[in-house]
């Protein structure tokens, strides 16, 4: 596990942006934190990293939005308002996604119903806005250069 501080929106924004560097086709990344921890923040530097021009709106309300303008597809989902696993699944966002980056907010509400090859990333925000970022790669996450992350975005790596 990797920990990151985050003191502004604008580093937690950043932080996307480098882990987009990272992504490969066919990756899923699950956005795990409580209401207004940067959960979208995050996901907006995922696709300027990505090359997406157009603005990310969070999902909510419409569950799963695609961004088909950058280097790949992003499929950015918000599962908040999914009540049962067949509503996720009837999604069909993994076969969606399948050539492009899954990014799913709430993501640990669904992490059982996923491969076990996701890259989560847990996001908690300290009285002051400053947020702490945890990344927990699983499967071919884990063979990637995540510490490298931290100098790229120049942020602090917690002991």
């Amino acid at each position: 596990m990797i920990v990151l501080q985050a003191p502004t929106a604008a580093d937690t924004r950043r932080v996307g942006r480098a882990l987009a560097a990272l992504s490969h086709e066919g990756d899923i990344i699950l956005l795990v934190g409580p209401l207004g921890a940067g959960k979208t923040v995050l996901a907006s530097g995922l696709a300027e990293g990505l090359g997406v021009t157009e603005v990310l709106v969070s999902p909510s309300f419409i569950l799963a939005r695609t961004y088909a303008d950058g280097f790949m597809p992003l499929v950015h989902a918000d599962v908040y308002r999914i009540g049962t696993s067949g509503e996720f699944m009837d999604l069909d966002l993994v076969d969606m996604a399948r050539e492009g980056l899954l990014i799913v907010e709430w993501g640990d509400a669904v992490a059982a119903l996923l491969p076990d090859t996701c890259l989560t990333v847990e996001i908690s925000v300290a009285g002051s806005g400053s947020r702490t970022i945890r990344l927990r790669p699983r499967g071919p996450w884990c063979d990637r250069p995540l510490e490298e992350l931290v100098k790229a975005v120049h942020l602090e790596r917690e002991p």
